[in-house]
């Protein structure tokens, strides 16, 4: 792991930020005191894909939208016990 002092650092900066990228890590130093380390960014992974274990083949196009119904439920619009809208 190199060290560089924060000079060095401002004047190569881009050359250094290649140099993470590349899995490299720098650490740079001010007034010979280590101060930060330059690492690079973990890149994501390869996309999930289902494996299909629940089987599941379709799913509607309103699976995602939003439920009234849950809404009021958590809004206190509904009473606890019977399930029906408060009147």
């Amino acid at each position: 792991m190199p060290t560089v002092s924060l000079y060095e650092a401002k004047t190569h900066l881009s050359a250094l930020v290649e140099q993470a990228a590349a899995g490299e890590e720098i650490i740079i130093a001010k007034n010979g005191v280590p101060k930060v380390k330059l690492v690079p960014v973990p890149q994501p992974g390869k996309r999930r894909e289902p494996s299909g274990t629940l089987k599941i083949t379709h799913l509607a196009d309103d699976f995602d939208a939003i439920d009234q119904d849950i809404i009021d439920m958590f809004e206190g619009k509904y009473d606890t016990f019977d399930g029906q809208p408060d009147s």
